[in-house]
């Protein structure tokens, strides 16, 4: 894969333009401290958008569902389109034209991939079971037979994609910088909070080190 995104006619920026970004560790860095996307896929003519855990490998990303889920059987050989967004702030401005949002988008568009080689699934939920949880795969009975018969895996190539993100104060026009009115932005964290355990786990059982470690003052990836 080249270093840069490369602009087709779908992910070509319209508005703002100066907010795109073109190097594909961008869009690495944004799919890489997310857990959750939005796939966006054409059921009977109308458009649905189901949130969804996510996992990436190299230039693809890997999605899954029950096999009966009728947005995953659209999806299987047409086109979708899958968005990662990141909330970091609310900008207030002062007036309510140019309040705004700082944040960081990813958007993906192609052909989704029905996954059938064996290893390449396992591979694909392990690294969606990373995504939401590092270390878990390897501390947990592995998937059986039927369970994978039960789950559909499908592949999107991050060959088409784009990325979008606005950081910063507010930009004010010239004449309002002088108004007596408070100006800024408020910066949105995530932390992962303390682990709740199960009611049937057994109390001599600790929490692993690998979620302890991400909480409480752990923030996402």
């Amino acid at each position: 894969m080249p270093a840069s995104l490369s602009p087709t006619a779908r992910t070509t920026l319209h508005r703002s333009k100066e907010r795109g970004r073109s190097a594909r560790d961008d869009l690495y860095a944004i799919l890489d401290s997310g857990v959750l996307c939005h796939l966006g896929v054409v059921v009977d003519g109308s458009p649905m958008v189901v949130p969804t855990g996510y996992g990436r490998i190299g230039d693809t990303l890997y999605l899954h569902g029950s096999t009966g889920a009728r947005s995953l059987r659209e999806a299987l050989d047409n086109d979708v389109c899958v968005t990662v967004t990141h909330l970091d702030g609310i900008v207030l401005a002062r007036s309510i034209f140019h309040h705004s949002v700082n944040y960081r988008s990813a958007m993906i568009y192609g052909r989704a991939r029905q996954v059938t080689d064996p290893d390449e699934r396992l591979a694909g939920l392990r690294a969606l079971s990373e995504r939401l949880a590092p270390g878990q795969w390897d501390a947990v009975r592995p998937p059986s037979r039927k369970e994978l018969a039960a789950t559909e895996v499908l592949a999107l190539s991050l060959d088409e994609a784009s990325v979008k993100a606005r950081q910063g104060p507010p930009g004010d026009e010239l004449e309002d910088y002088a108004l007596p009115i408070w100006a800024g932005v408020l910066p949105l964290r995530t932390f992962w909070g303390e682990p709740e355990p199960d009611p049937e786990l057994s109390e001599r059982l600790q929490v692993p080190a690998h979620i302890a470690n991400r909480s409480p003052l752990g923030s996402l990836p």
